[in-house]
């Protein structure tokens, strides 16, 4: 960026710098050209403080550009930032990883509950407590249905249909076989297709930013399963779900929707009046859980 400013008559300290560019004077205004746009010169103003400026070969009216004043201007945001009570972390990066953490969101603490934050919450919370009753409740014959029901589910539901079929549309199916795979993907307790497509494509859209539904750039824990619990946070980052008008448009998709959780309610009766608890317990963890 250059320095609009008038030239001074005797340069100072012109023997400790190879600056070929006007010196900002301490106590004048000084113009920073912005980006052009349109062909149109934005100008901004940045004024100096003569008493808080120290002269010094690192920090000294040479060394003085808008990436500084950038900085300093975040660094005072920074100290109101604590003045006002809010937590602001050091950024930091995530293990195996170069995205930094900008901020911890505070999910489990701090923040109103709504009535799907806590079902979604006791639905985990009850799945795996249902874990601890497996080693005690092992046949063969469940743990076959553990592995058919992780395939149904799991590599049918989930993975070719809400996510490659649904949310990326790779390819294209009969619809009948369509509608099959994606109700393979509602016994997967992991949503409807409508709710799950929307957070996924915005997923891709703004991946990794502040606008990701699960940005990492708010934690590991955030990114990886917290981010369920609040239910609200996608809503406030991306707004409401206008981005699946290809499946709000099926009257299927939208039944799926209304009557979610009866589903996974009537796989699990169906599992226990088959086999008894042990079907239910290895056909819930194994073959639903763990594809979490």
């Amino acid at each position: 960026m250059a320095l609009l400013t008038s030239q001074p008559k005797k340069p100072i300290l012109h023997r400790f710098t190879t600056l070929h560019r006007p010196l900002p004077r301490l106590d004048r205004t000084v113009l920073g050209l912005g980006s052009f746009s349109h062909n149109t010169l934005s100008i901004k103003k940045f004024n100096f403080n003569p008493k808080q400026t120290k002269i010094s070969l690192k920090n000294n009216p040479f060394t003085y550009n808008l990436a500084v004043t950038a900085k300093a201007n975040a660094n005072a945001a920074f100290g109101e930032g604590l003045e006002a009570g809010e937590v602001t972390l050091k950024h930091r990066k995530i293990l195996l990883s170069e995205v930094e953490v900008k901020r911890q969101r505070r999910v489990f603490f701090g923040r109103k509950w709504n009535s799907l934050d806590v079902g979604t919450a006791g639905i985990v919370l009850a799945m795996h407590l249902l874990c601890l009753f497996a080693p005690f409740h092992f046949n063969w014959p469940a743990f076959r249905v553990a592995v058919a029901l992780y395939i149904v589910t799991g590599l049918f539901g989930i993975t070719l249909s809400f996510h490659r079929n649904l949310s990326h549309r790779s390819f294209k199916l009969p619809k009948w076989l369509e509608y099959f795979f994606a109700y393979c993907g509602v016994l997967a307790l992991q949503g409807n297709p409508i709710d799950w497509v929307s957070t996924h494509r915005y997923h891709h859209q703004f991946c990794d930013s502040e606008r990701d539904p699960h940005s990492p750039t708010e934690g590991f824990w955030f990114s990886h399963m917290s981010w369920l619990f609040d239910t609200s946070s996608v809503i406030e980052r991306c707004g409401e779900a206008n981005n699946v008008g290809d499946l709000e448009k099926q009257s299927f998709y939208r039944f799926l929707r209304s009557s979610y959780l009866v589903h996974p309610f009537a796989l699990g009766a169906l599992l226990y009046a088959a086999g008894g608890f042990p079907f239910l317990v290895w056909g819930m963890v194994g073959g639903v859980a763990c594809i979490w």
